[in-house]
């Protein structure tokens, strides 16, 4: 019986990781990144932007928590409204900072809103769900909030951002807590995969977790560093 059992654990095991990887493979549903295609900038600065929204309300202990420092090369990916875009470009000046996005209004308007602002070190990039659009070893740190599960590509994607980070860089992720029965039927329905479903597609495509910080409650943030 034992002789029997052994070879099904090992295809039992063998399809769930298949399955694993398929669902990887296939990301979010395109219909998720549908409304940036183009975008009213206001509405979504109002609704980014707003009291009680999580990442807002924690936007400079997130920073903090980043570890940025003057000279760093950064990249805002998923940049949207340009948030952290601007908080970053002030934190590592006269270091860059790439705003990342898909969607070419959004990057327009956070140049513009830099230009505003007087910061002279930002960098925009229209990026594919496919790469981040960045250079080989061009940034210290790669930052993605509220944006990995809009990923539909995160393998081709990940692989980009690892080619982007130099030695010793950081990859870190703030994304919704998805825990079944917990979250919110939004976050359940919105959010492709949880946080221990993120860490193991993160690690696998060459990244080692280094900090799993309890800085948020309806969010994770995950700090990875990019190994060789």
């Amino acid at each position: 019986m034992a002789r029997l059992i052994r070879p099904l654990a090992r295809i039992v095991v063998a399809f769930l990781l298949l399955a694993a990887a398929s669902a990887w493979a296939t990301g979010a549903d395109p219909a998720i990144n549908a409304p940036f295609r183009d975008p009213d900038f206001r509405e979504w600065v109002e609704r980014f932007e707003r009291e009680g929204r999580e990442v807002y309300d924690r936007r400079h202990a997130i920073v903090e928590a980043t570890g940025v420092k003057p000279g760093m090369a950064v990249a805002d990916v998923g940049a949207g409204t340009g948030l952290f875009t601007l908080l970053f470009a002030r934190r590592v000046n006269p270091g860059p900072v790439y705003a990342v996005d898909i969607s070419r209004p959004f990057v327009e308007a956070i140049l513009g809103r830099a230009r505003e602002a007087g910061l002279g070190n930002i960098r925009g990039v229209v990026n594919s769900q496919e790469d981040s659009g960045l250079a080989p070893a061009s940034i210290d740190l790669a930052f993605v909030c509220d944006t990995y599960h809009h990923f539909e590509a995160p393998q081709a994607m990940l692989a980009s951002l690892h080619r982007a980070l130099r030695p010793g860089g950081s990859l870190v992720i703030v994304d919704f807590q998805r825990i079944p029965g917990t979250s919110s039927r939004w976050v359940l329905d919105h959010v492709r995969a949880g946080k221990e479903t993120v860490i193991a597609e993160v690690t696998a495509a060459g990244f080692r977790l280094v900090e799993d910080r309890p800085l948020l409650r309806d969010n994770y943030f995950l700090r990875f560093v990019r190994e060789p």
